[in-house]
C-alpha cells in the first residue's frame, strides 16, 4: 500500500507541474502539450537502460549450475523409481 501512495504522490506532483507549466507562459505552449509524451518515452527508455545494466550484472554461478544439474538427475532417477517416462538422456 505504501508503494502506491509513493506512486500517486509523484503523479500528482508530476501532473501538477505540468498544469502550472500550462497557465504560464515560461514554455511554449506548443511544447508543453508533448511533456507527457516526453515523460512516457524517458521512461521507457530509463526503463529498457536498467533492463540491460542488469543482464550486463547478471552473475554466473557454475557451482550452482552443477548442483542444479545433479538435482535434475536425481529427480529423472527418482520419476523413473515411480514409473513415470521422463524422456531420453
Amino acid at each position: 500500500m505504501k508503494h502506491i501512495v509513493k506512486i500517486l504522490a509523484v503523479v500528482v506532483a508530476i501532473s501538477a507541474s505540468w498544469l502550472g507549466l500550462l497557465q504560464t507562459s515560461i514554455v511554449s505552449q506548443d511544447y508543453t502539450w508533448l511533456l507527457p509524451i516526453y515523460f512516457i518515452v524517458s521512461l521507457g527508455c530509463y526503463g529498457l537502460f536498467m533492463v540491460g545494466i542488469g543482464l550486463m550484472q547478471f552473475p554466473t554461478c557454475p557451482q550452482e549450475a552443477l548442483l542444479l544439474q545433479e538435482d535434475i538427475l536425481e529427480a529423472k532417477d527418482f520419476l523413473k523409481q515411480r514409473g513415470v517416462d521422463v524422456g531420453s538422456d
